[in-house]
């Protein structure tokens, strides 16, 4: 670890000097005198647009931070060029994005998982309808957005901070434009998988602004408005997990070592006890509406008045050829099985195996509703700034699934052929394209299943915080900033879930009237099966009565947590010099005061009928001090250093806070003991002390060159762990001893989330942004923006019992981290004609998921390489069209693949394609 820290740092260090020469080399195509800058810079207000102005507005705010931070600015109304903010958060340097149905969704920023950073609108922190902080971004268009600052160092005044990184999204202030705007687009997509399959593929995306100021520009008002209505469209092939040792008698024509399994033997076959492959259609429409309200009647009071909602339904039905691979309903054999080097099966033939085609049908509706308030009033010198927020989410979804298979008996032989890069293959014997033969019954998963998961995501928020001028003594201090901030949050979750039970018909057919057609999985081998209406099924045939406490492993999914904290802050703004070198930035301290506290049921199967189920609540009180230091030295020729010191802290997971648990007392034991499974409400938050150097080289706001070492060691980790002599006291009150039974002990063994031994964690960034103008004039307009990361840490995670399925039983790396990630855009922009394409890569990562129960589930996910492209014309000032500008755009032009594996990649578990988007437009700005 020591030695890589070494040479990490002297990477940096041969980088910066090696940025040096380039940058004097490129200065030469500047202005060399300040008169000749000054109309250099006065040009580019008046001629400079497009991607241009976009890279420019981000270099400034990157250059003008007092701490190190990356910023994504729109290079106009409406005109980042991203279906979600998520993509173009997701092109910064040090940052990567997970995809969840073929769209980037959650952000992991240095290497960590989204659970380390905190998502801002405003400056307030936001809601979320996932389970737990983690926003997922592709909830909020990338057209009402003006830019994204990602503070990669916090300040002590930064509320809601992340301990990766605070993530804040901007909105538009009316009146800091000069005129009205209003700017429309309208585009039309089309999805390349639907197209092959001749089912639907097509989707539209518009939106419009409008941007105003009244009485003498005192009043100020913007509107917008975005809709989307995306195809989605999805091949998939998937193995079961865990993928497990076999014993020599298992599985019948599969060798495998006399000692298997056992985790000393070095011969043991891994096997897959089953395999899918299906297809899903459907659709996902957001409607999102953003609206400000800004009030200047003089310079000692701004009021401004923010809204934002956006709302977003996803239906889709994926149909399924799906086969258990172990004994049932009959012993399986197996033929030319096929064992590799690594003693993994790969293929061969299976027969005597029962398959089912399934039916799936999802229903998810999000809703996020914020309200944010804000006042700031200049009395003498002293400013004062007092804002108030509320940020709502609400998630409802409804999964349904139908099990078909044909007449018993009806075994099958398959051949299969498993692919780490590419779909596997399940070729049947039998047809399963005639849905007159396939019967709605009870299978080996029963005839059905299905869930009602709701979220609610509440916060509430009040900020006070003062501005004071330093004392004219104290020449290096500017001012300082003190404040107060409020938060109260709660957010609920229920899951009632059951069997989806056949009606007293029996097993049914599915009739013409609820049939779609047929759906092709000759992708994976299959061929043709039927699709239906999945709810039209479970409505006219079977019955569906889901409940939160009909069963015992149902009562834990259930539960409330609430968080109250008070933050509060000091922080002295430095603006000095150190000899011939100007220093600005800050040093403060930052109190956060938490009072937690969870409620939820507790499982207790031991105890009588009508009493197993027993309210519970628990939570505790701390108090984590913050200090943090930001300084940024100017240096001459435009080049910045900056140095950071913090300490930071990120909330643990909230349903790992739950107080809902199972618990149960063993009677085979004298005396007899208590032991439980749960969420833990008693948790202290991660915490690391984190260093930051950065060297940057800018070209005044065109361009910039930076090498950026990060280093954190965290105090503390979160994890699932098996703790013995835990106090069940509280649990045990009321505990009635069955007959025959021992009173139990107090103490045992409860397996929960605890806090644990960190690490070390550490990471090298490098970026450029340059247009290549500076080094020739024949290269006007052409430019590159560029990234690559590398990160490293030495911590490991030993995986719960929940996750071993996923991972294996031995400790992993941290969850979102790649050790590389890589961002390239390459553009042109002149004379109205734009064109850009990029490509984001990052390597291998274990990913979060939510598997079929909804639990959180860990995979190895392979790393990925998007590219997309864009190219457009925007009419000038001469052309009678001018303001129109016609765009053509592809994403994910590669069909890059989602797959996941379970520990090495020649044991793979998911292999997912999602297609090629196409999209064609036109917008105009008035």
């Amino acid at each position: 670890m020591l030695k890589l820290k070494r040479n990490l740092l002297s990477v940096a260090l041969a980088t910066s000097a090696m940025m040096l020469a380039s940058a004097a080399q490129a200065q030469t195509a500047t202005p060399a005198d300040p008169a000749a800058k000054d109309d250099a810079k006065q040009l580019d207000s008046v001629v400079v647009r497009g991607i241009r102005r976009g890279i420019e507005r981000s270099i400034d705010v990157k250059k003008n931070s007092t701490s190190i931070v990356e910023a994504v600015s729109a290079e106009d109304i409406g005109k980042l060029p991203d279906v979600s903010i998520a993509e173009s958060i997701a092109r910064l340097p040090g940052l990567a994005a997970q995809r969840v149905a073929g769209r980037a969704q959650v952000i992991s920023v240095r290497g960590l998982s989204p659970d380390f950073s905190t998502t801002l609108l405003n400056g307030r922190e936001m809601v979320s309808t996932g389970d737990n902080r983690s926003v997922e971004f592709d909830q909020y268009p990338s057209e009402l957005l003006s830019g994204v600052t990602v503070y990669k160092t916090p300040d002590a005044g930064l509320v809601g901070q992340g301990l990766s990184g605070t993530i804040d999204m901007q909105t538009v202030r009316p009146l800091n434009f000069q005129d009205r705007v209003i700017a429309v687009s309208a585009r039309g997509q089309h999805n390349s998988l639907g197209a092959a399959a001749n089912q639907d593929a097509f989707g539209n995306r518009f939106n419009a602004t409008y941007i105003d100021q009244f009485a003498n520009r005192t009043w100020g008002i913007a509107l917008g408005y975005s809709h989307s209505d995306t195809p989605i469209q999805e091949n998939q092939v998937g193995l079961y997990e865990p993928w497990e040792q076999i014993g020599p008698t298992w599985r019948p024509g599969v060798p495998s070592g006399a000692n298997c399994p056992s985790p000393t033997a070095t011969d043991c076959t891994y096997f897959s006890e089953g395999i899918k492959a299906l297809r899903r259609t459907g659709y996902q429409k957001r409607d999102a509406l953003m609206g400000t309200l800004e009030f200047r009647p003089n310079e000692s009071w701004t009021s401004v008045l923010d809204v934002f909602h956006t709302e977003a339904h996803q239906e889709d039905t994926a149909n399924q050829f799906e086969v258990n691979l172990g004994n049932y309903p009959a012993t399986i054999a197996v033929t030319g099985a096929q064992i590799n080097d690594n003693h993994t099966f790969t293929g061969g033939t299976v027969a005597n195996l029962y398959p089912l085609v399934r039916g799936m049908y999802n229903d998810r509706k999000d809703k996020i509703d914020a309200f944010g308030w804000n006042n700031r009033f200049n009395i003498g010198a002293v400013k004062l700034d007092a804002d108030v927020s509320w940020s709502r989410a609400k998630r409802n979804e409804l999964s349904l699934e139908n099990n078909t298979q044909l007449a018993s008996p009806a075994l099958d032989t398959l051949n299969l052929q498993y692919h780490s890069d590419d779909f596997s293959q399940l070729d049947p014997t039998r047809d399963y394209s005639d849905p007159t033969k396939l019967f709605v019954t009870n299978t080996i998963y029963g005839s059905g299943y299905g869930k009602v998961p709701r979220v609610v995501d509440e916060l509430k928020s009040y900020r006070l915080t003062a501005n004071i001028p330093g004392p004219q003594s104290w020449a290096w201090i500017k001012d300082f900033d003190v404040g107060i901030n409020y938060a109260d949050r709660e957010k609920e979750k229920h899951q009632p879930e059951a069997n989806i039970n056949l009606g007293p018909q029996g097993p049914v057919t599915i009739p013409a009237d609820l049939q779609y057609g047929l759906v092709d999985l000759g992708f994976a081998g299959v061929g043709l099966i039927p699709s239906w209406n999945v709810p039209g099924v479970v409505s006219r045939f079977m019955t569906f009565d889901p409940s939160e406490t009909a069963a015992g492993y149902l009562v834990a999914k259930a539960w409330t947590v609430d968080e109250k904290i008070t933050t509060t802050f000091a922080k002295a703004n430095i603006d000095t010099q150190w000899g011939n070198v100007p220093v600005r930035g800050n040093v403060g301290v930052q109190v956060q005061h938490v009072d937690q506290s969870s409620t939820g049921n507790v499982f207790d199967g031991s105890r009588p009928a009508g009493q197993q189920i027993v309210p519970y609540t628990r939570g505790k009180t701390y108090t984590d001090v913050l200090p943090s230091l930001n300084l940024a030295f100017s240096l001459p020729d435009d080049q910045t250093v900056r140095v950071a010191l913090a300490k930071q802290v990120a909330r643990p997971r909230i349903d790992e806070l739950r107080a809902s648990r199972d618990f149960g007392v063993d009677q085979s034991k004298v005396p007899a003991v208590p032991g439980a499974s749960g969420g833990n409400p008693e948790l202290d938050p991660w915490k690391a002390n984190a260093f930051d150097i950065s060297y940057e080289k800018y070209f005044g706001t065109k361009a910039y060159v930076a090498a950026a070492y990060f280093y954190k060691d965290l105090t503390t980790y979160i994890y699932s762990q098996k703790v013995d002599g835990y106090d069940f006291s509280d649990l045990l009150q009321g505990y009635v001893v069955p007959p025959g039974g021992t009173t139990p002990q107090s103490t045992g063994t409860f397996t929960a989330p605890f806090n644990g031994k960190g690490g070390k964690m550490q990471g090298l960034e490098l970026t450029a942004s340059l247009p290549l103008n500076l080094f020739t004039p024949v290269l006007d307009g052409f430019g590159i923006v560029a990234s690559a990361t590398f990160n490293d840490s030495n911590i490991t995670i030993p995986p719960d019992d929940s996750n071993v399925s996923s991972v294996g039983s031995a400790p992993i790396a941290l969850p979102g981290l790649s050790k590389r990630v890589y961002n390239f855009t390459a553009y042109y922009e002149k004379s109205g004609f734009e064109a850009r394409i990029n490509q984001r890569r990052r390597s291998d990562f274990i990913g979060e998921i939510g598997n079929f129960n909804g639990n959180r589930t860990l995979r190895y996910v392979v790393g990925e390489n998007i590219t997309d492209a864009q190219v457009s014309y925007t009419f000038g000032d001469e052309s009678s069209l001018k303001g129109m500008t016609l765009l053509l755009q592809a994403n994910n032009l590669t069909n890059e693949s989602y797959r996941t594996y379970a520990g090495t990649k020649d044991r793979p578990l998911e292999n997912i394609e999602w297609g090629r988007t196409y999209l064609v437009g036109v917008s105009y700005k008035f």
